[in-house]
């Protein structure tokens, strides 16, 4: 009888409590919602990574581009520099730091829609907070193609050259050093010495290449509004550095052939009508446009 009486009170306990969560889930305000969903959006992509181990878009091209047991990239590739800056300004507005200025009435193009600053926040990356000033301090505004030339210091105007992020490459390989994934070594080269960054970590530099393979091949969605916009960008700016083949060369005839038309195919795209799209980052696909106009 006492166990009949106890099961019953824990019963109306459960249920007690159940209506005041109910109640306490009504009572929540649009902001406390929107607080919980972003929660649950930072939760969702601490997943898979430690902290230490997650990587900038800017982090990923370089390692792509790396030579493993050399520690540099390859002399002959010019196109690293500009790629990486472009890294910077989507990496910026995956974070909710920059966007393009609306195209107005007469629907401007991506290419002259200038860049806007939409949170100062910093990120605590010292190469992105540094990109972010120079976007919120200028005036008037410049555009996603003058941004990446200024950043790499590709400029006429010497009053400009201020912009210039100087030694990006070496930046991030210290980081890529802090979290575990490169170390550094002095590499004597016949007229001189060379500070490199061999592989350290090889484990996450081949994640990083089965993560460009599955996209283009076992992943393959053959729509890029439905792809993940980090993995679609880490696709386009991988191609516009030179360093994409290196993530495909392991593959198999066929498969290499396959992930080089489903890259093709993502290239033909027109940036104008994805950017148009609901849900497309409209900054990325400037980024994409400069690239490949």
């Amino acid at each position: 009888m006492t166990s009949l009486t106890q099961r019953s009170s824990g019963l109306v306990q459960r249920r007690t409590e159940a209506s005041r969560n109910a109640a306490a889930e009504k009572e929540k305000s649009p902001d406390e919602d929107e607080h919980e969903s972003r929660r649950g959006e930072e939760e969702e992509d601490d997943k898979g990574d430690s902290k230490e181990t997650r990587l900038t878009l800017m982090e990923e091209v370089l390692l792509l581009g790396l030579k493993d047991r050399e520690g540099y990239t390859s002399f002959w590739n010019d196109c690293i520099s500009s790629g990486l800056r472009g890294c910077m300004l989507i990496e910026l507005a995956l974070r909710g730091r920059l966007q393009l200025e609306a195209s107005g009435m007469r629907r401007k193009s991506l290419l002259t829609r200038k860049v806007i600053c939409k949170s100062d926040t910093p990120t605590g990356d010292m190469l992105l907070d540094e990109a972010l000033k120079h976007v919120k301090e200028t005036q008037p505004p410049e555009t996603v193609q003058s941004w990446i030339e200024l950043l790499s210091g590709e400029t006429w105007n010497p009053l400009k050259l201020h912009y210039q992020l100087r030694n990006v490459r070496e930046r991030l390989a210290k980081n890529l050093v802090e979290k575990g994934v490169l170390t550094t070594e002095k590499q004597n080269f016949l007229l001189f010495d060379m500070t490199t960054h061999p592989l350290t970590n090889n484990t996450i530099k081949q994640r990083l290449v089965r993560k460009v393979q599955e996209a283009v091949l076992e992943k393959w969605v053959n729509d890029p509004q439905r792809m993940d916009k980090r993995i679609l960008a880490l696709l386009f700016l991988a191609h516009s550095s030179d360093v994409l083949e290196n993530a495909f060369a392991p593959l198999l005839d066929d498969q290499y052939d396959l992930a080089m038309k489903r890259v093709r195919m993502l290239l033909d795209l027109e940036p104008e009508a994805e950017a148009a799209k609901s849900g497309a980052n409209e900054l990325l696909w400037a980024v994409v446009a400069a690239f490949t106009k």
